[in-house]
């Protein structure tokens, strides 16, 4: 009888690969050379095989309202294969698929643990560009570090992360399209259903439609809402809104009144719901001006790219208004993402509609300009083959 000897299995070493490296805030991104080191313990390093540009990535790389690391590695929303493993991983193998996750869950701190949050104390949000295990990067060019991004970084052909921040998803799902579930169209959604909980018949007020704003009209259509008023000042969103759900579409540029007044009149009092899905503290002034005495709830999603402080009368609160937050729609990352991308593969919700560009990773900087012009939703970046 053989035991078979860990020990006798080569141990996984470095790997020189493409990425997309930013080397200061707003500069364009250059396709660099870099060394990506092999998996610590309680890591996994994965080929990324596609990865999403997100509204978050192209805030942080213009350094508004966020501290300024670099040089930096940026991306958070991919789909990829385990590469190789590190010590203490037992829940991965080389080959698996995966969804890359920018906010982790450890199972057993004290908010994994409560059922009432998804704000892990040991893998939350990384904001100082390094891992969380050894506060390291394991990315290199020419000997000099590389710096992180929400301890993802999947704007390279490599990356390193800690297995509570990936997720094992099935190999039937196409990978170019539930990448967007790692972030964007999961944080609309969850924020629905989740964290507002929107019930059946009731009306939802929804600022901005860009791809987290589009899954939050998904969602609400899903639960029955009777009315889902969408505020975007691209007019060019109107056709796609109402694919996703939304039954009145608001140009803010087109009223003479304030946008709130418009929704109040429209809603008999205002929304049920209201959700700011923008990256603006003046729009959830607004946002919460939208909806109605005793529930009125407004739900804040966006990441502000200037002025991160929120200003509102105390009379909405004292007349029974509420205001939260909402990090990646409340779903605990590792526990209930598979299910979404089970519903996916069911068509139970729509993903593929978001994509609207496909780009070679060579083009990334192109994928930053659309999102910045405003001509895309998602676009998905395709990694060099191997």
């Amino acid at each position: 009888m053989s035991h078979f000897d860990s020990s006798t299995k080569p141990q996984p070493g470095v790997i020189t690969c493409k990425a997309a490296v930013a080397w200061g805030p707003g500069e364009a991104m250059v396709i660099e050379e870099v060394e990506v080191s092999p998996p610590q313990p309680m890591e996994i390093r994965i080929k990324v095989v596609y990865t999403s540009l997100c509204r978050s990535d192209v805030t942080a790389w213009l350094s508004q309202a966020h501290t300024s690391i670099y040089p930096r590695i940026f991306g958070h929303e991919a789909s990829g294969i385990v590469e190789s493993v590190g010590q203490g991983v037992t829940e991965f193998a080389e080959g698996d698929h995966v969804l890359t996750l920018f906010t982790g869950e450890c199972m057993r701190c004290k908010h994994c643990i409560s059922g009432k949050s998804n704000i892990c104390q040991v893998l939350g949000l990384e904001h100082k560009g390094v891992m969380h295990s050894d506060q390291k990067t394991r990315f290199f060019v020419k000997g000099k570090p590389v710096y992180h991004y929400c301890a993802v970084s999947s704007f390279s052909e490599y990356t390193v992360v800690h297995a509570g921040c990936a997720v094992k998803v099935s190999p039937l799902a196409p990978l170019d399209k539930i990448c967007i579930l790692s972030c964007g169209a999961a944080a609309g959604l969850g924020a629905a259903w989740k964290v507002a909980n929107v019930s059946e018949g009731s009306k939802v007020a929804i600022f901005g439609l860009g791809t987290v704003g589009l899954s939050v009209a998904q969602g609400a259509k899903l639960r029955g809402a009777s009315q889902i008023i969408g505020v975007d000042t691209n007019p060019h969103k109107r056709d796609i809104a109402k694919d996703f759900g939304v039954t009145d579409f608001l140009n803010p540029n087109d009223s003479d009144e304030p946008i709130h007044q418009v929704i109040k009149r429209m809603t008999d009092g205002g929304a049920d719901f209201s959700f700011e899905c923008i990256g603006d503290t003046e729009m959830v002034t607004t946002a919460l001006q939208s909806c109605c005495d005793g529930w009125g709830l407004t739900v804040t999603l966006g990441v502000p790219k200037t002025k991160p402080e929120i200003s509102g009368h105390f009379r909405f609160f004292l007349m029974g208004r509420k205001l939260t937050g909402s990090l990646f729609g409340g779903w605990k990352p590792k526990s209930e993402i598979p299910s979404l991308v089970d519903m996916y593969m069911n068509k139970e919700i729509q993903i593929d509609e978001l994509i609207t560009h496909n780009l070679p990773f060579e083009d990334i900087n192109k994928a930053f300009d659309l999102m910045i012009q405003g001509k895309c939703l998602r676009c998905v970046i395709h990694m060099p083959p191997k």
